[in-house]
């Protein structure tokens, strides 16, 4: 049961409806607590990579949760006909960024990163119109094969956040850490069977609550960090200098623009397919837009890029709650994260197995909807189950062929620009589903005549199925 809410801000869509400020800022927790785990873990990477001292990895972090938390506002209010979607869209540091920074600082040092960072965001404000152009290319047959691979290629990751990270360690995969993370999926699927109404909304979020309070005991929730971090801070921007340039670094953060602006029009897409929100190129621009702003703003403040969070996505699909003032709101709690970091400890207290139990089930989410998606697509007398099986296959090799961390290394001995595209299952994807949709339903009039024989001859009583084109 889903209950309505009370009032609405600039039309009657549930999109824009306001739930009563209680429920809503519970609501938006649930949404810091799903993405909280992804999001700085991209700043803890990059800076035990750089063997950075761990005060500057924790600023890192603030600096990562104040832009974070601008984005998703953003994306979720908009300002004018400029920036963001205006749908529940959380904006979070992208892991397509990791890779590149670790090199180029490793090379050049942090200026030159930031630097180059700063122009790979104007890059992005300047393509964001044209590349949304592109969206009469992602008919069901592409978005839903995207969005699939979305959460499928997360699953790993999921499993990582539960078993541990290292597959080689001698704790990895302990009983009481499977136990802790399995048993979070569990509560989430007791609390939404049993609960009703608004407590049925938030499952996830009870479930981690739940989750933390049994890890008290197994000595896995420490509070110990709470009290010693701050109220307070912000940190200056260019903290490492003045930002340098240089010209393969540029060329380098431009492609990860790229295909973070890949990634970010799939999740919208799913988004706008579950909210039942019609999506434009106008409005997939000023999303696009937002994530090329997130780069300026990275690029100043000490940050990281910002790409939609497919576990959000995956907790709108759950929760029934579309309201893009949940999201603003939460990103309201992520800016405050960033501006006080007492906060921000409390929340990464929660034992990662429990969070990763909660984000096993938001990226299986996101496949749920990619398939729901796939439904669309009519697959007799025609080549689409072969685009489907050859992306998915081909696309998953980055996301199964890792090492004992993780890492892609099934291109590992390609070249260093070729493996920030093909080292992303989502991009690989995408690039596969987009030609091949391309090479066998719009290139050439005998396959335009081939497909318009493909309809069935009279009109069927689901409307939903369809043929797959742009």
């Amino acid at each position: 049961m889903r209950l309505p809410l009370s009032s609405q801000a600039g039309g009657g869509h549930p999109v824009d409806e306001v739930p009563p400020p209680p429920r809503l800022a519970v609501l938006s927790m649930q949404h810091v607590f799903i993405m909280y785990a992804g999001a700085v873990a991209v700043p803890f990477i990059v800076g035990s990579a750089l063997k950075l001292d761990l005060g500057t990895i924790a600023m890192l972090v603030n600096a990562d949760l104040l832009v974070a938390g601008i984005a998703t506002i953003i994306q979720a209010v908009g300002i004018r006909k400029v920036f963001g979607v205006r749908l529940p869209v959380v904006a979070g540091a992208t892991f397509t960024v990791v890779s590149p920074m670790i090199t180029i600082a490793a090379r050049h040092g942090l200026p030159t990163v930031y630097g180059a960072m700063l122009a790979s965001g104007v890059f992005g404000l300047l393509i964001a119109k044209p590349f949304a152009k592109m969206i009469r290319y992602f008919p069901p047959l592409v978005s839903g094969t995207v969005i699939t691979v979305i959460g499928l290629s997360l699953i790993g990751p999921g499993a990582g956040m539960i078993a541990g990270h290292d597959t080689a360690a001698k704790e990895y995969g302990q009983v009481s850490h499977v136990a802790l993370g399995l048993g979070t999926v569990a509560l989430i699927v007791i609390f939404s069977r049993v609960l009703r109404g608004f407590l049925g909304q938030i499952a996830p979020l009870l479930a981690i609550a739940a989750g933390s309070l049994i890890a008290i005991p197994m000595h896995l929730f420490h509070l110990n960090g709470v009290a010693s971090t701050g109220w307070f801070g912000i940190t200056a921007p260019f903290h490492f200098g003045a930002p340098r340039f240089d010209a393969a670094a540029v060329l380098s953060m431009c492609v990860v623009m790229l295909v973070t602006y890949t990634e970010s029009t799939a999740d919208m897409l799913a988004v706008a397919e579950m909210t039942g929100k019609e999506l434009t190129d106008a409005d997939i621009a000023r999303g696009l837009a937002t994530d090329g702003l997130s780069a300026v703003l990275g690029g100043c403040m000490n940050s990281f890029p910002d790409t939609a969070y497919a576990e959000n996505v995956g907790l709108v699909q759950m929760t029934g709650v579309r309201s893009r003032w949940v999201v603003a709101g939460a990103g309201v709690i992520l800016l405050l994260m960033g501006l006080v970091p007492k906060v921000g400890a409390f929340v990464a207290a929660v034992p990662e197995q429990v969070v990763g139990g909660a984000a096993l089930v938001m990226f299986a989410m996101v496949t749920a909807v990619g398939i729901q998606t796939l439904k669309k697509v009519e697959f007799r007398d025609n080549h689409n189950l072969l685009i489907v099986a050859v992306s998915l296959g081909v696309g998953m090799l980055p996301a199964v062929a890792t090492d004992r961390f993780g890492n892609e290394v099934f291109f590992e001995h390609f070249p260093e620009w070729t493996q920030t595209i093909f080292g992303s299952p989502i991009t690989l994807t995408v690039l596969l589903a987009f030609t091949l949709n391309l090479v066998f339903n719009h290139l050439g009039a005998a396959n335009r005549r081939e497909q318009t024989t493909a309809l069935p001859a009279a009109p069927r009583e689901d409307s939903e199925v369809q043929t797959a084109k742009a």
